[in-house]
């Protein structure tokens, strides 16, 4: 799969998906196991933190349940359907939409370019064009630049792009791996509220992966915290927030902790 392919396999899911139910889950890379029989479960319209040290096992879980690794045992389920064999496309096609680490925009593209490869598998010209207005509504610096160079922008406003390339394809679950990494505070504020308001007007389901815990925190309802590939404590998001003992002990005072 070319780097196009990759990059746009994981941006053009279309409804259908949903939940998303992980069950005795183990992966790794060739002979290193990194995740662990690990069970984790998002409901439909629910928003979930998965938090962790860095080389915890986020990234490789959301590689691997949006089909971009294979397991080496356990179960993915998308809206109650065995997913575990399936291509990126086939999840996506499902309603899984995953926004990588490192946004991977294309530099030479302009920035509506970049938004219309998010719904290349889509038909409905109409919505497409309802959708485009949206995502420039809710990002107001990506409508200031729509035909300029994606390679141009600033980091905030790449992730913005990365962000509403994968809401282009109108997913029914949101898969964010470090959406503020690179950013300077004031622009983390900007993107809680962008993406707060998201979730509230699409009543999607996310699963967010973020070092800025008090951020994710902020995000979602539950959360997981994953320590060497392991599930060590899951729980309502506002009560791991609000306890000091475990904020300290487990999850950090922010992204550097």
């Amino acid at each position: 799969m070319s780097k196009v392919e990759s990059t746009v396999a994981t941006q053009v899911a279309v409804p259908g998906g949903g939940s998303l139910l992980a069950k005795g889950l183990n992966a790794g890379y060739g002979k290193i196991a990194v995740l662990h029989d690990i069970s984790l479960q998002v409901a439909a319209g629910e928003s979930v933190a998965l938090l962790g040290a860095n080389g915890a096992g986020k990234t490789t879980f959301l590689r691997t349940v949006s089909g971009l690794m294979r397991p080496t045992s356990g179960r993915i389920e998308l809206g109650g359907e065995d997913v575990v064999r399936c291509s990126p496309t086939q999840i996506l096609r499902r309603g899984m939409a995953h926004v990588p680490q490192g946004r991977q925009i294309f530099g030479g593209l302009s920035v509506r370019e970049n938004l219309l490869l998010g719904c290349r598998l889509r038909t409905d010209k109409a919505a497409i064009k309802e959708e485009l207005e949206y995502m420039l509504e809710v990002f107001p610096a990506l409508a200031q630049k729509i035909r300029q160079p994606a390679g141009d922008l600033s980091g905030g406003q790449q992730q913005a792009l990365a962000i509403a390339r994968a809401l282009m394809s109108n997913p029914s679950l949101l898969l964010l791996d470090e959406p503020s990494l690179g950013l300077a505070p004031r622009l983390v504020d900007d993107l809680c509220q962008m993406l707060s308001r998201i979730r509230d007007d699409r009543k999607m389901g996310m699963l967010v992966v973020e070092q800025d815990t008090l951020l994710a925190l902020e995000l979602t309802e539950r959360a997981y915290v994953l320590q060497r590939g392991e599930i060590i404590m899951t729980g309502r998001s506002a009560e791991l927030a609000s306890d000091p003992a475990v904020v300290y002990a487990y999850l950090g005072g922010g992204p550097e902790g």
